[in-house]
């Protein structure tokens, strides 16, 4: 019995530190849109993203510089699946989340916390301040003050 469970325990082990080994980034997150200026105009105007050039269709593509070579992509479809779901949503992070709330408030941009009381904003456990956009196709955008080094 021992042998077997020493042999799980290095078993177990080395796929913990397998599973580790990638050097992962985040690269893009994406939207299935109907109205692609609609929504595109959205992200550069009301989250400030930085348009990138697509590098072969701009009639169905509209992609955003999130920060480095972090990227939104917008994609062009006749139709497109909604979901309510809340738990599905693009997170953004800053650290002046009052001043975006009130730039959001200039602008007359509706947001919500997580329970969905418009213009409340959610304060985590682990201190951290949330709000939820949706853009023009209802998909959801969190906005937090959560740090990453």
């Amino acid at each position: 019995m021992k042998t077997f469970t020493l042999a799980f325990a290095f078993l177990l082990c080395t796929s913990w530190v397998r599973a580790q080994q990638w050097d992962f980034t985040y690269d893009h997150y994406s939207f299935v849109v109907e109205d692609l200026k609609k929504t595109g105009d959205y992200y550069a105007h009301v989250l400030g993203l930085e348009e990138i050039p697509h590098p072969s269709d701009t009639v169905n593509f509209r992609w955003f510089r999130v920060q480095g070579n972090t990227q939104v992509h917008l994609i062009r479809k006749d139709r497109v699946v909604k979901t309510e779901n809340k738990s599905v949503h693009l997170c953004l992070s800053l650290q002046d989340l009052d001043g975006f709330i009130a730039f959001l408030e200039r602008e007359k941009v509706p947001y919500w916390d997580w329970p969905g009381k418009e213009g409340a904003v959610t304060l985590r456990a682990d201190g951290v301040r949330q709000i939820y956009l949706r853009d023009p196709e209802d998909n959801w955008i969190e906005i937090n003050t959560a740090k990453h080094l």
